[in-house]
């Protein structure tokens, strides 16, 4: 898309969440990466790195299972990440919120940063960093009850487990359910900062039934030729942008 493209279609995105009361957002990996969290499957992402084992495999229910601390080894250095803060996107789509335009934000991500922003209804299909449960007992505990080292271990001695949803594990029902309501009820649908080649989130676009689909990414995805508006490009900036009053000075 050349730059000229680009700016006419962010001024179509701006028009059109400027008339729309029902808006839903679809995220991905690419929303937290401004943040400083890496894309797992980037040139430099999680995917791309050297380890024993590969991270799908390190990330399966089968691995935590077999080799509890090598898992925790993993995840406390590369996906235990709670000191980073929203980025623009973030904070873009807790304003569309704020202002009752945006009924939903859906992710992948388990960084908890749409919370962080400000966002109130976020589905988060992927679990968060920030809830744990002992197998044992069922006590939940926040990240700090895994400690540095080590396997983490509850009170009453059962092993503590992320309630994230590792590979070879189901999405949270209720969840899942949510963000399908959610897609199928609203007008509008922005996807964005997601490769959509991760299933079965990715599958939730089938639900969608109205007539402005947005794709915002970077690289090309299987859904492209879907889309109502496809901009190409970091979602940060572009949701900024699209996001501010019409004919107004900028909200962010």
């Amino acid at each position: 898309m050349s730059e000229h493209n680009e700016r006419d279609g962010v001024e179509r995105l701006r028009r059109w969440v400027d008339s729309c009361d029902n808006i839903v957002f679809f995220g991905g990996a690419g929303v937290s990466t401004e943040s400083g969290i890496p894309d797992f499957r980037s040139e430099d992402g999680l995917y791309r790195q050297h380890y024993d084992w590969p991270p799908e495999t390190i990330l399966s229910a089968g691995f935590f299972a077999a080799h509890p601390e090598e898992f925790y080894r993993f995840y406390r250095e590369k996906m235990l990440v709670t000191g980073a803060q929203p980025g623009p996107a973030h904070l873009a789509l807790a304003e569309l919120e704020r202002r009752g335009k945006l009924r939903a934000v859906i992710t992948q991500n388990i960084d908890g940063l749409h919370q962080k922003a400000g966002s109130r209804r976020v589905y988060e299909l992927h679990g968060t960093i920030y809830q744990n449960r002992c197998l044992s007992c069922g006590a939940l505990c926040g990240p700090e009850g895994l400690g540095e080292s080590g396997l983490p271990r509850c009170r009453c001695g059962g092993l503590i487990k992320p309630e994230v949803v590792l590979y070879g594990e189901s999405l949270d029902g209720a969840t899942l359910q949510g963000a399908v309501d959610a897609i199928s009820r609203c007008e509008m649908l922005i996807v964005g900062g997601t490769s959509l080649a991760v299933y079965p989130a990715a599958g939730l676009l089938q639900y969608y039934r109205g007539r402005r689909l947005v794709l915002i990414n970077r690289s090309p995805t299987p859904q492209d030729g879907r889309a109502d508006l496809l901009l190409r490009g970091s979602i940060g900036p572009i949701l900024t942008e699209a996001i501010r009053p019409l004919g107004g000075e900028a909200a962010l």
